[in-house]
């Protein structure tokens, strides 16, 4: 029984943001929902390839972006444009804890699928709302993505090589991580709310928007210009509050330096064959090699290219000293300490016989993450959670299935 097991959701929601807070609630045992338009269902299906492979490896039709956000879930498939997909919808609702949903501002008003309408028939409802940019201020109607996101909310002006240096430019994150943060933000929030609510007895409604989430995860580089008025600049690699704290080429690669304190630095110089330059007054603190990073950065560069990567890494974890290679993909999952952690875990999957998947880095002593469900096909269970939930017989959902309602 998994930590959320009491609790029922109606995932409304598609693409990343959304679908993510609904996976990670179904992670811990709640009863996901994915509602999706019959026929197509969730964009991401389409957002290929890759698409999963069967066992004979031919393709499987469903496409590794719509894999890693929706496991599980039961996916039931819905026209709630006609009245009665709005009708099992909001019966749906009547008997959830939470809904999820991602549509532009207004736009599930006329649906009577709002949470004003949904509070009407179940006053206890959590309703979570994901937009670009928020239910209130002047952009509030416009669509959200997260690239976009990305440089207007200044991510892209901090990612990428600094001025002067070859192939200098703004740069997006490799993953959609404005997304992947609010769908976190959205289910603490949701969170939040469920606890709220054993004081209260009523639910409410969250508004969660991309930019929002994107301003807030600026962190230090955000109070580094509101505290000076000055607004930082890419650095590439480089950290701008910290000294050695970067990429350095090896004799084989590369390696990632990240040292945090004066005595770390210290074990650096000495490892690198070079202590004197701990006692430089350029040097010797982590103000002084902030300021004095062009003179210390190439000296470094100069002595980490005598050895490999592996030989760093080896010599400077015995001296306690933070560091590390850069990994790809295959090197991720091949790694010890990943193998170790259990990070890819196995599926059982209808078409695919087996799915592998990035498991959850959630991990609860007493009521741990469960892989209950694959991500489903679409409508997989369409007609045994309709059965279940709203009693509806074989020939109502045959009269549904004929008028294209489900």
């Amino acid at each position: 029984m998994g930590a959320l097991s009491h609790l029922k959701v109606l995932d409304l929601s598609r693409v990343l943001a959304g679908p993510w807070a609904g996976q990670i609630l179904g992670d811990l045992g709640a009863d996901v929902i994915k509602v999706e338009r019959p026929g197509s269902g969730d964009d991401t299906r389409a957002w290929g390839p890759p698409y999963l492979k069967d066992g004979q490896g031919n393709s499987t039709g469903e496409a590794a972006y719509y894999l890693s956000a929706n496991r599980n879930k039961a996916s039931v498939t819905i026209d709630f444009t006609r009245p009665e997909g709005q009708s099992l919808v909001r019966a749906l609702a009547a008997k959830s804890d939470i809904v999820i949903e991602n549509f532009k501002v207004g736009g599930l008003a006329a649906y009577g699928l709002d949470y004003a309408s949904l509070k009407a028939i179940n006053p206890r409802l959590i309703y979570c709302s994901i937009t670009g940019f928020g239910q209130t201020g002047p952009y509030a109607r416009r669509a959200g993505y997260d690239f976009m996101v990305q440089g207007l909310g200044g991510l892209m002006s901090l990612t990428g090589r600094a001025e002067g240096e070859e192939g200098e430019g703004p740069v997006k994150v490799g993953v959609a991580l404005t997304d992947i943060l609010t769908g976190l933000y959205s289910t603490v929030a949701v969170l939040a709310a469920l606890s709220e609510r054993e004081l209260s007895g009523e639910g409410q409604h969250i508004d969660m928007a991309l930019l929002d989430v994107q301003v807030a995860c600026l962190a230090n580089q955000a109070m580094n210009y509101l505290t000076t008025g000055v607004a930082p600049k890419r650095l590439g690699n480089a950290h701008p509050n910290i000294v050695p704290y970067q990429d350095f080429p090896t004799a084989d690669g590369d390696i990632i330096l990240t040292v945090g304190n004066d005595q770390q630095f210290r074990k650096f110089a000495r490892v690198a064959g070079c202590e004197s330059w701990a006692d430089d007054p350029r040097f010797a603190t982590n103000s002084a090699r902030v300021a004095n990073r062009a003179v210390l950065v190439p000296l470094i560069r100069q002595a980490t290219v005598f050895k490999t990567t592996a030989q760093w890494v080896e010599s400077l974890e015995q001296a306690g000293v933070p560091c590390g290679p850069i990994n790809d993909l295959a090197q991720v999952f091949a790694d010890p300490q990943v193998l170790a952690r259990d990070l890819a875990v196995e599926l059982s999957h209808p078409l695919a016989g087996v799915l592998k998947q990035v498991a959850s880095p959630l991990r609860l002593s007493r009521t741990p993450v469960e892989y209950r469900m694959a991500p489903p096909l679409l409508g997989e269970h369409t007609d045994a959670l309709l059965a279940r939930e709203l009693g509806l017989s074989e020939q109502d959902l045959a009269e549904l299935r004929a008028k294209g309602v489900i």
